[in-house]
């Protein structure tokens, strides 16, 4: 989305809005002109639509502008062939606090937090090289102020304040390495972000995206917990690259237009322990076994093809920078009071025996608000053996993360 000094989004007969949006002013209130007669059906900020409307909060907008627009369509209806205009105000009152904003998934993801009006700060943390790209970032003209924060000296007042921690600091995946050959490198990188969090913004939703995540996440809570702050409603494990993956792959597959496809995956974050439910896609749709057994296999190894295709270069950044940007815009439109909003996240569970787990959610200002229990419910039989079979692999890694933060605490 554009931002420049206009002020007027414009939307014409059958317009998507990815298409014809003019633009958003970062400090000016923005109108919102109608030229059809053609209801709104969905306006939702990153992703794309044919068409808008009012039936969810946007993305983009907080509470009382989302009902400004509601109102506006209202007002549409009583003047059926008038063009009018009605000025909204988005309301940027959100910190977000990147650690590891100078790396492959940082940058992209620090711009892509950047571009939303709800975010008032974006501090931007790393070890080094974090400077350069708080100031290149600083000259978009969107609402949020960027400040830089380098060094362990830095790391408390880099999270002073802020409502959302994102982290996906630590090393890449590279050829022939798995998840796990990442632990002893990202789990010590993982622990001391978190101690930092825990003593200076325990409040904070809290996003984990360093592999594996599998062990992270538990990680986190172990640490969180000996500081006497874990809530476990308020600890995520970002996996929404999986369900962004599984919608792209099957809407190819089917030829579905991309926007209607929502595909739940459960489980875990990585290779078997990542479960796309195929039988629970909206809209419904037939898979032949081969289909399933195909596309499941493609989602559970796209990290590697991305690997692979880098030849050595990296991993999945620029994919997962946009999976992060998301979560984070849901749990900010969560904070600030949108009633509808469902991701599918990592998180501590009790929807099976074990204690983490990936599952649809819904969040809202307090973090996790309820599991979605019904996806786990009527699975096929190829679906019912795979999360049979991803448990043990997902319960190690699980008591792995667990591990590791004990055996700090005893060394410590």
């Amino acid at each position: 989305m554009a931002a420049t000094s206009a002020a007027t989004l414009s939307i014409g007969t059958n317009v998507s809005c990815g298409r014809k949006v003019g633009s958003l002013s970062q400090s000016k209130p923005f109108g919102v002109r109608f030229n059809s007669q053609n209801s709104l059906k969905s306006f939702s900020g990153l992703k794309a639509a044919t068409s808008v409307s009012c039936e969810s909060d946007s993305s983009f907008l907080g509470k009382e502008t989302s009902a400004a627009l509601r109102g506006s369509i209202a007002l549409k209806a009583q003047k059926e062939n008038q063009s009018y205009q009605y000025h909204l105000q988005p309301q940027a009152a959100f910190k977000v606090a990147i650690l590891g904003a100078a790396g492959g998934i940082g940058q992209p993801l620090a711009l892509l937090i950047k571009m939303s009006p709800l975010v008032s700060a974006l501090h931007l943390y790393d070890v080094a090289n974090v400077k350069g790209v708080a100031t290149d970032l600083s000259h978009c003209n969107t609402p949020s102020q960027v400040l830089d924060f380098s060094g362990a000296s830095e790391l408390g007042s880099a999270l002073k304040g802020v409502d959302v921690v994102v982290i996906p600091a630590g090393v890449p995946r590279k050829p022939g390495m798995t998840r796990d050959d990442l632990f002893n490198i990202n789990a010590g990188i993982v622990k001391n972000l978190i101690e930092a969090v825990a003593d200076n913004c325990p409040d904070a939703f809290i996003h984990i995206i360093s592999n594996p995540v599998n062990s992270t996440v538990p990680i986190a809570a172990e640490i969180l917990k000996q500081k006497g702050v874990f809530d476990p409603k308020k600890l995520f494990g970002v996996s929404t690259l999986d369900v962004v993956r599984a919608n792209t792959f099957v809407a190819q597959k089917k030829n579905l237009k991309l926007i209607d496809v929502d595909v739940p995956v459960v489980g875990g974050h990585a290779g078997i322990t990542i479960l796309p439910l195929l039988s629970k896609t909206k809209p419904s749709v037939s898979f032949t076994d081969e289909e399933v057994q195909e596309l499941t296999v493609r989602i559970q190894n796209a990290g590697t093809e991305v690997v692979e295709a880098k030849a050595g270069t990296g991993s999945a950044t620029l994919s997962m920078a946009y999976a992060a940007a998301r979560f984070v815009e849901s749990s900010i439109r969560a904070l600030d009071g949108d009633g509808d909003v469902y991701e599918c996240s990592y998180v501590q569970s009790d929807l099976t025996e074990l204690p983490f787990f990936a599952s649809r959610i819904k969040i809202g200002k307090k973090g996790v608000e309820a599991f979605i229990s019904s996806d786990l419910q009527g699975l096929t039989e190829y679906e019912q053996k795979a999360l049979e079979a991803l448990k043990p692999e997902l319960k190690s890694s699980i008591e792995k993360g667990i591990a590791f933060a004990n055996k700090q605490a005893v060394a410590a």
